[in-house]
């Protein structure tokens, strides 16, 4: 009986260690690995993107928009995905604190990697500070923040005229400067797809003389 225990406890442990090793390789398959981003940071990426082009689209019909009920709720939904902005930069912060950097391309040069750091650099600070300044805006001119109509946001500020002014100018400058480092990111993105297939295609002449 003793030994029958022993023979059924042995196998237990390793039943478990088995599954724990293979939970681990299924966490393992979200991170990224040394040549491409994991699926949880392509997520992040693609849905903070969608979100600002939202973001920017949102900003320049509400402002120019009639006053109604409509420009209220254009406003609204600005807010809702404003703070969405604000929730998804911070987890993929902490989501790239521990998942791993794929490897720059053998093709990009020292200036072009320290110019993407740079740009990346910014797009992070720029995408905490663009909501966070919006938040303020919302806070110091006493309105309230309701997150798609599901709950309350608190504001923690008492209405402020001269704070809300600071807000509106530090919200312009930030979106402004958002808007064109965007556009470098992406023609970033462009010239390093572009420059890979041409290294692709020289790579499969020389294969096939």
């Amino acid at each position: 009986a003793v030994r029958w225990y022993l023979i059924v406890g042995t196998a237990r442990k390793l039943t478990c260690a088995r599954v724990s090793q293979a939970e681990l390789r299924d966490v393992m398959q979200f991170r990224s690995t040394s040549s491409r981003w994991g699926p949880v940071a392509s997520t992040l990426h693609w849905l903070t993107a969608l979100a600002i082009v939202t973001l920017l689209v949102l900003g320049v019909v509400m402002t120019n928009y009639p006053m109604s009920t409509t420009k209220l709720k254009l406003f609204a939904l600005h807010k809702s995905v404003g703070v969405t902005v604000l929730v998804v930069v911070w987890v993929r912060l902490v989501w790239r604190y521990f998942d791993r950097r794929p490897s720059w391309p053998e093709a990009m040069g020292a200036a072009h990697r320290r110019a993407a750091r740079g740009v990346h650099m910014a797009l992070y600070a720029l995408m905490v500070l663009v909501p966070l300044s919006g938040w303020l805006i919302n806070a110091a001119s006493g309105f309230p923040l309701n997150w798609f109509g599901l709950f309350a946001v608190p504001s923690l500020l008492t209405p402020d005229e001269a704070l809300q002014g600071v807000a509106q100018s530090v919200h312009l400058a930030a979106v402004t400067i958002l808007a064109v480092i965007l556009l470098f990111h992406v023609a970033g993105a462009l010239h390093q797809q572009l420059a890979a297939q041409q290294a692709s295609r020289t790579l499969l002449r020389g294969v096939l003389g």
